[in-house]
C-alpha cells in the first residue's frame, strides 16, 4: 500500500487531466489546442489525434481521446 501524500503537491494523485479542444495539427507530434488562457502547444505523439478532436492532456501530454459535452469523434461534429 502506499503512503498517503504530505507534500504540498503529490504526482500521483493532485494532478488531473484536462480536456482540450485541438486546433491544429503541427509537426513533430505536437499539436495547438484551445485552453481557457489561449493557444497552446502539446504533444499528441500518444493519441491518434484529429482537428476537432477533444483530448485529455496532463502535463503538456494529451494521453486520450475523450468527449467533452457529449460530443466525440464519431458524433460531436
Amino acid at each position: 500500500m502506499t503512503e498517503p501524500c504530505h507534500d504540498e503537491v503529490c504526482v500521483t494523485c493532485s494532478d488531473a487531466a484536462v480536456p482540450m479542444r485541438v486546433l491544429r495539427l503541427l509537426e513533430d507530434g505536437l499539436a495547438l489546442v484551445e485552453t481557457e488562457s489561449g493557444p497552446e502547444e502539446v504533444s499528441v505523439a500518444l493519441v491518434d489525434a484529429q482537428v476537432g478532436d477533444v483530448v485529455l492532456v496532463h502535463a503538456k501530454e494529451a494521453i486520450a481521446i475523450g468527449t467533452y459535452g457529449g460530443e466525440s469523434r464519431e458524433h460531436g461534429r
